[in-house]
């Protein structure tokens, strides 16, 4: 799914909760540039109009490096803000 469509589409009558890093591939293999830059397209495309809480796709699991964790956050916490 596309965040930014789902948002156009449905944003107006629902809140999204989610979607902000793939935790499959982004977030486990991805380097933490590429975390930062999923973060800040989802939050992007989900922010507009309020309607959004951000959280992970999924759980966190062991395999993910730090790094990426640290570069979620600290993205989220900079672009996050109304």
């Amino acid at each position: 799914m596309v965040p930014r469509i789902l948002k156009e589409n449905f944003g107006d009558r629902i809140f999204f909760w989610g979607g902000g890093i793939d935790t499959q591939k982004v977030l486990p293999k991805g380097t933490p540039d590429e975390v930062k830059e999923e973060v800040k397209r989802n939050i992007e495309a989900f922010k507009p109009g309020g309607g959004y809480i951000f959280a992970p796709v999924h759980n966190i699991t062991y395999e993910v490096p730090i790094e990426n964790v640290m570069a979620m956050y600290e993205t989220y916490q900079k672009c996050a803000s109304y």
